[in-house]
């Protein structure tokens, strides 16, 4: 079910961020603490992203194997320094891509994302949800992964204008009414402030104020013991920057309208396509017409006959 944090704040070292927390996200790849019976490691990929100084489009590692087997990204994160940052470790919903483009954050133009949860029903109750996108924003999607999907809906709303709680408040939305199950807890950043849901899975935060200015963190679970951790009450929508913090339910926006859900759930197949279409399946069983295999077996596939 994956586990993600995201910070902003003085500018620190990714190792600091990621590795160095007694139970940070490093550890959580193996030994995670709150799972919520989903899962006991997250160790099918990961990825880091981070906003560089004076550009605000954020930087991006990610690879497909365990956290602590990338001596790489060990390296990278001892010297790279940034004051804003999102990073995810992974554990796979069945039926889903296992590649590298599969592993979260997500980006496009200046945004991070991450999804920690699953789409319960993978991938026939996703068909409905992507016939709400374009063919392009389709034929854009990182990867045949829940979470990639997830992603190209909130980016639609964030291209249409709607601010970051908007665009997440709008894919929870959309869910709800459409009455798809799962675990939809996102995280989402531009490099100036975090949104967040909690939606079926842990989601906690960590405010300060000092004289270097205030840090904010965003994670699925505290990464040490200090009581400065508050948690997110779940079906909660945050939105926070390091001088403010607001949590609030989640709520179905005027904008997700029943037609709308209606349209998703005739266009899914939660039972699956072979469900769906049972003539198909049963032809797809059927060897070859005796015609085309004769005619396969003839140089250049003619019939000698004719």
């Amino acid at each position: 079910m994956c586990r993600h944090l995201a910070y902003l704040g003085p500018a620190v070292t990714l190792r600091e961020a990621i590795i160095d927390p007694p139970y940070g996200l490093y550890r959580q790849a193996w030994a995670p603490r709150m799972m919520r019976n989903s899962g006991t490691m997250n160790v099918d990929g990961f990825g880091a992203g981070w906003y560089p100084d004076d550009d605000p489009i954020p930087a991006r590692y990610r690879h497909a194997g365990p956290i602590w087997a990338d001596p790489s990204f060990a390296d990278l994160t001892r010297v790279t320094r940034s004051g804003a940052l999102l990073a995810a470790v992974r554990d796979a919903t069945a039926g889903t891509e296992p590649s590298v483009s599969a592993c979260s954050p997500f980006g496009a133009d200046h945004w991070l994302f991450s999804h920690n949860g699953a789409l319960v029903g993978w991938p026939g109750t996703a068909a409905g949800l992507a016939a709400t996108l374009s063919p392009l924003e389709l034929l854009e999607l990182d990867a045949r992964v829940d979470s990639a999907l997830l992603w190209a809906l909130t980016l639609n709303r964030l291209r249409s204008g709607a601010t970051p709680d908007e665009a997440l408040a709008a894919v929870i939305g959309l869910l709800d009414v459409a009455q798809l199950s799962g675990r939809f807890n996102f995280l989402l950043t531009d490099g100036q402030m975090i949104a967040a849901t909690a939606a079926g899975h842990s989601l906690w935060y960590r405010h300060t104020s000092g004289t270097a200015g205030g840090s904010l963190t965003v994670a699925s679970e505290p990464t040490d013991d200090d009581p400065g951790w508050t948690e997110v009450p779940d079906r909660s929508l945050l939105a926070a920057t390091t001088t403010n913090v607001a949590v609030r339910p989640l709520e179905v926006p005027a904008e997700v309208t029943a037609d709308t859900a209606e349209r998703v759930r005739c266009a899914s197949f939660p039972h699956g396509m072979a469900a769906a279409f049972p003539h198909e399946a049963e032809a797809s069983d059927t060897p070859n017409f005796p015609h085309e295999a004769a005619a396969s077996d003839t140089p250049n596939g003619r019939n000698p006959g004719r």
